[in-house]
């Protein structure tokens, strides 16, 4: 993996596409890693040349980045559980349990964001499993499997066999746009694109569906940010 010099170094991931035509660099607003895309039968000489010339680009544009781009979660921090802020606090006993405004996390204080991601998940395998059921029973339909990833590109999809995949984030977001994610992809189980005929299953079954899409536009990428483990 190339590094450009600092301060502070940047570590640049290489991407070769089939796709691509020429180079480019891409910096993620979630998390400020720098990919440099090329095509399949470039030189990495010829990519390490373009990433010199885009130098002060580079540099100019990780600096107007808020400090905040990536935030690590652990015991004192505050993050959103079902669009509440929570308090992260230690506690006694096996289990992470919620009292109050606080978020109690038992054990290792090193290890509290990891224990905390994994109690996130399943309570988002849960809630995600009854609003997908519940959004199956008013089209119809059912699906097949349920699955719960880490992705950034997407908040969740539904497969033409019909499983659905989500992202664990969505159960920091505030439930009805938890439900909205669920009731998009359901829609899917009837209509597989993206025409008037699925948003008018959308609209059906989550008419408030507009409101909450630009929550998730305008707040999404918040969720993202947050590191639950090194």
């Amino acid at each position: 993996m190339p590094v450009l010099p600092g301060p502070p170094p940047v570590e640049v991931h290489l991407k070769r596409s089939a796709r691509a035509r020429r180079f480019s660099l891409r910096v993620s607003r979630l998390d400020g890693k720098v990919t440099l895309s090329m095509p399949l039968r470039a030189r990495e000489g010829e990519a390490l040349a373009f990433l010199k010339g885009h130098e002060d680009w580079l540099h100019q544009t990780l600096q107007g980045m808020p400090d905040s781009a990536v935030r690590a979660v652990g015991l004192g921090s505050v993050i959103p559980v079902e669009g509440r802020e929570m308090l992260l606090a230690p506690g006694n006993g096996r289990a992470v349990r919620v009292e109050g405004d606080r978020l109690l996390v038992p054990g290792d204080p090193a290890a509290a964001g990891a224990r905390v991601a994994a109690w996130l998940k399943v309570l988002a395998r849960d809630r995600l499993a009854l609003a997908s059921t519940h959004y199956a029973g008013l089209v119809g339909r059912s699906y097949s499997q349920l699955a719960l990833r880490d992705t950034r590109s997407r908040w969740g999809s539904c497969s033409p066999d019909g499983r659905l995949m989500y992202s664990w984030r969505l159960i920091m977001a505030p439930p009805s746009v938890l439900d909205y994610v669920a009731a998009h992809e359901v829609a899917h189980l009837v209509e597989m694109n993206h025409s008037a005929a699925y948003w008018a299953v959308v609209s059906r079954i989550c008419p408030d569906w507009r409101k909450e899409r630009a929550w998730v536009h305008a707040n999404g990428q918040s969720l993202h940010r947050l590191r639950f483990q090194d």
